[in-house]
């Protein structure tokens, strides 16, 4: 699986973040999904180093998507801690 399919499930790793976090985002909807594609990328790159999934053929792997939802809801944590909403 190339970079683009990556980017694809980050955008839905992202919103399953965001459904399993809510809250208050300090950049909304924009930052948002932003953060599930690193989240997606580094949940791409957990797969492969922790499952030993491979990259071209993990893409329908259940631990991918798992470790890839877990790369964004650390991602999602780390950046709320970092970037606080102003009262």
């Amino acid at each position: 699986m190339g970079i683009i399919g990556w980017i694809l499930m980050g955008l839905i790793v992202g919103v399953i973040a965001k459904a399993l976090m809510p809250g208050r985002d300090p950049g909304g909807c924009i930052v948002t999904p932003l953060i599930g594609i690193a989240g997606g990328l580094l949940g791409g790159w957990l797969g492969k180093v922790i499952f030993g999934v491979d990259s071209v053929d993990g893409f329908f792997e259940i631990s991918t998507w798992v470790a890839a939802i877990v790369g964004a809801l650390i991602l999602l944590g780390l950046y709320r801690l970092v970037v606080r909403p102003k009262h």
